[in-house]
């Protein structure tokens, strides 16, 4: 079953499905003709699966190819193969890729049907065709208005596939529909493991967040602890190399950015406190190590919503959840966890700080998209324009900073607190909430939590209260 990505899908049928088969004749212009999309984000992200399913739902006629970083010749041959196979034609012999390719813009000619070509991991054959872009633009232009091509880019590399789309390259202009996949949030992940308890799916989603391939292998009968320990923690489990790998197969200063991934997830999330407890030799290899994460959307790069431009209180984090949970706990043990039994492992370095510290934390990351999803719809008694965190400075009491949910909006700022707790939130632990947020000064016009254990309270305006069950219910 393919779950999520109703948007996307819409929005490739809109590029390669003809007006009369929408039934949307004020279209008739836009989307006639040769066309040409780029579909692009991190690996396992479902950008592939996503092609297959519209491939095969839709009435087009596709032609779906996975490059292969090899030579030229053995890409036109396999591209050839595949040809011939869908269209029972005999066996074709082309001397070059871009021969090939001006064969099937001609075919997109004379039957004047639509036909999609997906060139999947395109970068790959980007690298072993000298040009290949200028013989794309060139096809493009030659054929724009006679050819019914359907041409789709994809790729895992973020940023090559973003740079055919800069003035420099030859296709700038021409790409019709981009497409960047995202993981998915975690409203859309917990279609996933719909059998779970709400408090369960923030668990699930702290550990493998919105990476549907992560997603597809828990299993239902099983524990969230089960489900970790199967995929993660025990000898030879299915993604315990998951996060290496991906490493190695994007960078070469593989050693530089396992440095700063550890320092990320032991909390440290200011420039100079990574490189100081990271051990990268200077600034310049540690800002070139997390611009390189930062590209394949491991890592990200936040200010305070209230000092957007102040440098220094820009923080990093680790937004890809596997990778956080195992440079916090796998990584530094990888030793001990070589000789001890899995359980053992699991109660000795995960099992407390996992409970209190790494889900709750995590829990943050989902009332901030449960909150953006309610704002996209309109949801909220006032729609922000802003979110995220908001440091204060307190320099007479020499104390210092940062609230880490926070809205904006035109009467100014919602404060938000977020308690993954065993025990309900009480009156008295909301007055000190806000009680701490007014000594900062802070224009908040209302203030809103949200418990995993509920609440003993009495209801009082200007406070909004969220359970586990609003944020999977009213998603």
């Amino acid at each position: 079953m393919f779950i999520g990505r109703e948007v996307e899908m819409e929005r490739l049928r809109r590029m390669v499905e003809s007006p009369k088969q929408r039934k949307d004749l004020h279209r008739l212009f836009l989307y006639e003709g040769m066309q040409l999309g780029l579909i692009y984000g991190r690996r396992r992200v479902g950008k592939s699966e996503l092609i297959k399913q519209f491939l095969k739902t839709s009435k087009i006629q596709g032609l779906y190819y996975q490059c292969k970083r090899t030579t030229e010749m053995n890409n036109v041959q396999s591209l050839s193969a595949l040809i011939s196979e869908v269209y029972q034609y005999p066996p074709l012999a082309f001397t070059d890729m871009e021969k090939l390719l001006d064969f099937l813009f001609q075919q997109a000619c004379r039957t004047r049907q639509v036909l999609v070509l997906v060139l999947d991991e395109y970068p790959y054959l980007r690298q072993t065709v000298p040009g290949l872009d200028s013989i794309l633009q060139s096809l493009i232009d030659s054929y724009r208005e006679r050819s019914q091509l359907k041409l789709i880019l994809c790729g895992s590399f973020v940023d090559t596939m973003k740079s055919l789309m800069l003035e420099e390259n030859p296709l700038y202009g021409r790409v019709t529909l981009s497409l960047h996949i995202h993981p998915m949030d975690y409203f859309e992940s917990a279609a996933f493991y719909p059998d779970f308890s709400p408090a369960d799916k923030v668990r699930l989603y702290s550990v493998f967040g919105g990476v549907p391939y992560y997603n597809r292998l828990i299993d239902s009968t099983r524990s969230v602890r089960e489900n970790v320990m199967n995929l993660l923690v025990e000898p030879d489990a299915r993604l315990e190399n998951e996060v290496q790998m991906y490493l190695l197969g994007e960078l070469s200063r593989f050693i530089n950015a396992n440095e700063a991934f550890e320092a990320l997830a032991r909390g440290f999330h200011r420039f100079k406190d990574i490189l100081s407890q990271s051990h990268i030799t200077s600034s310049s290899a540690l800002a070139e190590v997390l611009k390189r994460l930062i590209l394949m959307e491991l890592v990200k790069k936040e200010a305070p919503i209230n000092d957007r431009n102040n440098k220094k209180k820009a923080s990093y984090f680790i937004s890809d959840n596997l990778s956080s949970f195992y440079y916090r706990y796998l990584f530094p043990y990888s030793s001990q966890r070589q000789i001890m039994a899995p359980d053992t492992f699991w109660d000795r370095y995960i099992a407390h700080d996992f409970s209190e510290t790494f889900v709750p934390k995590q829990f943050e990351t989902l009332c901030r998209q449960f909150l953006i999803r309610q704002n996209r719809k309109g949801r909220l008694p006032e729609i922000f324009d802003a979110i995220g965190t908001y440091s204060y400075d307190l320099p007479e009491e020499h104390r210092n900073g940062e609230f880490d949910v926070v809205t904006h909006d035109d009467k100014g700022y919602i404060f938000y607190e977020a308690k993954f707790r065993k025990t309900p939130v009480t009156d008295a632990m909301i007055q000190t909430e806000i009680r701490q947020v007014q000594q900062t000064g802070m224009n908040c016009h209302r203030y809103g939590f949200f418990s995993r254990s509920g609440y003993q309270v009495t209801p009082r305006p200007g406070v909004i209260l969220y359970t586990l069950e609003d944020l999977y219910s009213n998603g």
